[in-house]
């Protein structure tokens, strides 16, 4: 079985940025990037809020160059998935991963950096769009839609936010509800129905998009089921998805505390993964968006893969 003083579980910004400080630490760090290898960003097609890239940058080409320094001191970064995990037996004892590939580690340490995953309606036409006017995130991408014409799914608090944050950029927003109300908290709504811009559309269904060289438009169902159902074609530029994260911590479920939506629960203000009784795991460590269900910004994540590097060369330095 191989021997590691730290395994990162997990790509994208805190993955390999995590890798950067620990590899110059000379933890000699383990990484498996994971299903999605660099982690959500490497399907926006455009990051133009990260520090560093006053152009812009592809969201690919910024994954690499993270990898790539990463690579250059001395990560060890792995293609594939963790498929299996295990708590220490005892206390002190090392943390056993199992890879894909048969490949089994034994960690002294883990930072899980796995990430979310965007909750999606699960049309054809939200994979056809990607990145040609789909969207999971609003402030990532909202300023491609300045004095256009968008659309926001949800009636939640996200889905106010991001409907509000857009309607700054935007000419126009449309917010699909597919109940008769929002769910989201009063001010939220009182914050939505007072903006000039925004157009609610209660009891809305998606059911498809429509469009050339990108989307140009959506098709929705009124009152889906009723027997005033009715098609509605409305013309956007932009659709936006505002219905929730999902975080992939499936895999350490059996051992990490959680909130009820799936993220993996952390010491206020630093990366010590904590169990279901609110006790710090030693050498258990999260970062990025897996444990963070506020922000989920690039520039955080690589912030808490920093933090969770140095919390790994602390915890190991016995201090």
């Amino acid at each position: 079985m191989e021997q590691a003083k730290c395994l990162i579980i997990g790509s994208g910004p805190a993955g390999y940025t995590a890798a950067i400080y620990a590899s110059r630490a000379n933890l000699k760090p383990i990484l498996y990037s994971g299903l999605l290898p660099g982690g959500q960003l490497t399907q926006t097609t455009e990051v133009e809020n990260f520090p560093g890239y006053p152009q812009g940058v592809d969201g690919n080409q910024m994954m690499m160059d993270l990898r790539e320094q990463a690579l250059r001191f001395g990560a060890d970064i792995r293609d594939g998935s963790i498929t299996a995990f295990c708590m220490p037996a005892e206390k002190g004892g090392a943390f056993v991963a199992k890879a894909e590939d048969g490949a089994e580690i034994e960690a002294q340490t883990v930072i899980i950096a796995t990430g979310a995953s965007a909750k999606y309606l699960g049309l054809a036409d939200e994979e056809k769009y990607r990145g040609m006017g789909v969207s999971a995130c609003a402030t990532c991408d909202g300023f491609f839609y300045r004095k256009k014409t968008v659309a926001v799914v949800g009636g939640g608090d996200t889905a106010c936010e991001d409907a509000l944050y857009l309607s700054h950029l935007a000419k126009k927003v449309y917010m699909i509800v597919r109940k008769p109300f929002l769910r989201a908290s009063k001010v939220m709504q009182e914050r939505v129905f007072e903006a000039e811009n925004i157009e609610v559309l209660f009891e809305h269904n998606t059911v498809g998009l429509f469009g050339e060289d990108g989307v140009e438009g959506a098709h929705l169902v009124k009152r889906k089921g009723e027997s005033d159902e009715t098609m509605v074609d409305i013309a956007i530029d932009g659709f936006f998805l505002a219905i929730g994260h999902h975080p992939n911590s499936e895999l350490f479920k059996d051992y990490v505390g959680t909130d009820e939506n799936g993220f993996i629960r952390t010491v206020a203000g630093r990366p010590h993964v904590i169990d279901a009784a609110g006790n710090a795991i030693p050498g258990l460590f999260a970062a990025g968006d897996v444990a963070d269900p506020i922000y989920r910004q690039a520039i955080v994540a690589a912030a808490s893969g920093c933090k969770a590097a140095m919390e790994v060369e602390r915890f190991l330095a016995g201090s």
